[in-house]
């Protein structure tokens, strides 16, 4: 079983060092590593370099991050794919749990795990909203999405076929192409293992989406749900929860 890594980067090279460290390091699992650079300024590309052979990398403009990750995953060869934002990075030993789930259990389409939040230093921080995202995690799904996106995008991990019926990522959606991914998922009846492992460590900077941008996120966020749910009463929740949620983020910012 061989898996495909996307990393999706633009500017990112305080950190990409460590992402793609933290790729390379997991034993015990056959993987390749598509580094999709946007034309980077900050000395990524540099850094990208000194790899060799042990990485595949790219650095030409392009309009996005969706896109990034879709030029990856039409480049991916593997059996399981997933992607890792350049400023997050996996934990020890995560593929090959992901990897174990995948082997026993083998009409899985995706798996999701658990994962911390860090700041720009690698300290872990928000241990409340990961408690709270690993609640809902147990509610069950749709429903639970249907509230909020519980998933931990960068410990979600799904086969390389289900590009051939879901499709590849919305390049429309500039903040929630997970989200978006992940509801077309269930519409297709694809429901997600669920491990309660920490795989991964998502990163919230001041230049980060999650730290600077938001307000933008919840209103795209919002506007997916309704593309999926026709429920007033779950549209109604997802709103008021966001609201809530972008409330505490400005007394927190």
């Amino acid at each position: 079983m061989k898996f495909s890594i996307i990393i999706p980067s633009y500017n990112q090279g305080h950190f990409i060092r460590q992402t793609v460290e933290s790729v390379l390091a997991q034993e015990g699992v056959e993987k390749e590593i598509f580094v999709i650079d946007g034309g980077s300024t900050d000395g990524t590309v540099d850094i990208l370099r000194s790899y060799g052979e042990k990485i595949q990398w790219v650095s030409e403009k392009d309009r996005g991050q969706t896109e990034a990750i879709n030029k990856g995953l039409r480049k991916a060869t593997g059996d399981i794919v997933a992607y890792l934002n350049s400023d997050d990075y996996y934990l020890p030993g995560a593929l090959s749990k992901v990897k174990e789930v995948f082997l026993s259990r083998p009409r899985t389409m995706w798996v999701t795990g658990d994962g911390i939040i860090v700041d720009a230093n690698g300290k872990r921080i928000q241990k409340s909203i990961s408690l709270y995202k690993t609640f809902w995690r147990t509610v069950g799904f749709p429903w639970s999405l249907y509230v909020m996106n519980c998933i931990i995008q960068p410990s979600t991990f799904w086969k390389r076929e289900v590009l051939e019926r879901v499709g590849f990522f919305d390049e429309n959606k500039h903040y929630t192409m997970d989200y978006d991914y992940w509801l077309r998922l269930l519409k297709k009846g694809y429901k997600p293992v669920v491990l309660q492992e920490k795989l991964s460590a998502f990163r919230i900077h001041g230049e980060s989406k999650g730290g600077a941008r938001f307000e933008a996120q919840f209103a795209e966020d919002y506007d997916t749900l309704c593309q999926y749910c026709s429920s007033r009463w779950f549209r109604l929740l997802h709103r008021m929860h966001n609201q809530l949620i972008v409330g505490v983020y400005r007394v927190l910012k």
